[in-house]
């Protein structure tokens, strides 16, 4: 059986020849040109499926909706491959919870501005669904232990769930803050969330210096590693170099200066 336009069948057409275009699946040998023929007219034909169900999620915007009905026909694919026309259900019946269950996942999965175990996405949902109803019965914010006894999860589990509900959302770091009388000077999240890190410089400096220290004589590389890795006093430096401990000064002296006209040197 050929059908010329497919996607141009009527919904109610669609259904009648579904099931024998099933029908004509279940007889044909998987990878064979006609299998893979029969197997697109059946997309083609309930593509109307997936707009049915992606227009449910018309709230979510113009921008989304190309995305949404390219997850959904990987829903109607899914559905069309595992149907099984001996069960004598309505496709359409079992396709739309399949459509619907694959744009949610899409949502679930890709809504997250930080990604967190999807178990906790799941969490976080059933943590809004019993926290309402916990509000509404209590008339007050439900405390951990009502909400673990409720969900049936240990406390720990319900505060992990608070605060993976954190990483549904984010701001810009850059956004300004509202209420601020000047535009012109507006003031940045950054700016209040933000500090220096003194130990940003020390790692820098060590960057700097490892090409520097490599270039030592071997006793002068031991004479650092003593006095500033194994924080060695010069007396103990001396001892086990079988100098003097003056000698040992000026030998720090000199190779601390070199190392510092080194890093002015980088630096220029």
């Amino acid at each position: 059986m050929q059908i010329p336009e497919p996607s141009k069948v009527a919904p109610r057409d669609a259904r009648d020849l579904s099931r024998r275009f099933f029908a004509r699946m279940t007889e044909l040998e998987e990878a064979t040109h006609e299998h893979q023929y029969v197997r697109n007219t059946l997309i083609e034909m309930n593509l109307s499926l997936v707009k049915y169900a992606a227009g449910r999620f018309r709230s979510r915007g113009a921008d989304e909706m190309e995305d949404i009905v390219q997850v959904g026909t990987i829903g109607l694919i899914k559905a069309i491959d595992r149907f099984d026309l001996s069960r004598e259900a309505e496709f359409t019946t079992f396709a739309v919870p399949c459509i619907v269950g694959e744009i949610k996942r899409f949502f679930r999965d890709t809504s997250w501005a930080v990604h967190v175990p999807r178990r906790l996405q799941e969490a976080r949902v059933e943590l809004a669904k019993a926290t309402e109803e916990l509000r509404s019965r209590l008339g007050r914010t439900p405390t951990v232990r009502e909400l673990s006894e409720l969900m049936s999860l240990s406390e720990d589990e319900v505060i992990e769930a608070r605060k993976a509900s954190n990483g549904y959302n984010s701001a810009s770091l850059d956004a300004a803050l509202t209420g601020e009388p000047s535009q012109d000077n507006e003031a940045a999240l950054a700016d209040f969330i933000g500090e220096e890190e003194p130990a940003l410089e020390l790692i820098e400096d060590f960057h700097s210096l490892a090409p520097l220290v490599a270039r030592l004589e071997d006793r002068d590389r031991q004479i650092l590693h003593l006095r500033f890795v194994e924080e060695r006093t010069q007396s103990e430096i001396g001892e086990r170099l079988g100098i003097s401990q003056m000698h040992v000064s000026r030998l720090l002296a000199r190779i601390i200066a070199r190392l510092r006209e080194g890093l002015f040197d980088t630096a220029d």
